[in-house]
């Protein structure tokens, strides 16, 4: 009777895994690298919505503190609503404007170091978006405003935080016909204004 012969390995076989085959060490630490950064991923977005959260309820709790002070908020002239033509150059003869006026596209909520056009945060107030202005602020103010402009993120209803040079430490916050400024920082009553102005703006109110 004939000795069997072991059968030649197939590259499948011979490789990291065939077919029904078992891993090989490499094929198992890459599967090991593969659970390790999905399970990064997994911590990083539960400690991002855990922190979000937080940020949330507590800037909750300051509005509800500030709101029965909001007496202090001009209401500006309503400039009209226009938009501005490809080009088309406009001047609002003041620092911190609310209507009038305004470009084709709006500038993005956020925390910004360098200032958009203010043809553009025109166009953001329209939208309902909060425009705060400020300059020399504290680290724990440039703070506050980071997380809430990270918490805050919608075209029709974010907040954008721009630098503008003069202010000092004080800040002034905008919406639409709105104007709040504060000679230093006044957390209620900012979270206030936001709370009560954010996503009600004239082109499409979502609040």
């Amino acid at each position: 009777m004939p000795k069997s012969r072991k059968r030649q390995k197939t590259g499948s076989q011979a490789g990291k895994v065939g077919w029904g085959g078992k891993a090989t060490p490499g094929t198992r630490w890459l599967n090991a690298a593969i659970a390790v950064v999905a399970l990064a991923a997994l911590v990083a977005g539960g400690v991002y919505w855990v922190n979000a959260s937080k940020v949330e309820s507590a800037f909750e709790v300051l509005a509800a503190q500030g709101r029965d002070r909001l007496d202090a908020v001009e209401t500006k002239q309503n400039k009209g609503r226009r938009h501005l033509n490809a080009g088309e150059r406009y001047n609002y003869g003041e620092s911190f404007p609310t209507s009038g006026p305004h470009a084709q596209t709006g500038a993005p909520a956020g925390f910004h170091e360098t200032a958009p056009h203010p043809t553009l945060l025109v166009h953001a107030l329209e939208h309902g978006n909060i425009v705060i202005y400020y300059d020399r602020p504290s680290e724990d103010v440039v703070e506050t405003l980071e997380d809430w402009a990270g918490l805050y993120t919608g075209q029709w209803d974010g907040l954008l935080a721009v630098p503008m040079s003069g202010l000092g430490e004080s800040l002034m916050l905008t919406a639409w016909t709105k104007q709040l400024r504060l000679d230093e920082f006044d957390p209620p009553l900012a979270a206030a204004f936001i709370d009560a102005y954010r996503g009600r703006g004239p082109e499409h109110p979502v609040r």
